[in-house]
């Protein structure tokens, strides 16, 4: 899975992008969110995730899906960042 020296080298790849997002796409990423079946099976594998039961497959798919995640988390970290400082 991400490490935390991940997230912050993406952060910083990020930061300079999300300076030049205009309010409307920034308000767009603030309210991007998973649909209900990739969230569903993000839950079904979370929850054998939990009861050690993920194949290796499955422990793949997770784990793209928490990359993603982390992706989507920083980058609407930023938007908002960007958004509390036009307020």
């Amino acid at each position: 899975m991400k490490t935390l020296d991940d997230t912050l080298a993406l952060e910083r790849l990020l930061r300079p992008m999300a300076r030049e997002l205009s309010l409307e796409l920034a308000r767009a990423i603030v309210g991007v969110q998973a649909d209900e079946e990739t969230q569903r099976r993000y839950d079904v594998l979370a929850q054998k995730n939990n009861e050690g039961q993920l194949t290796p497959e499955e422990r793949a798919e997770l784990e793209s899906l928490v990359r993603a995640n982390t992706f989507l988390g920083l980058l609407k970290a930023e938007a908002r960042t960007m958004l509390a400082r036009q307020s």
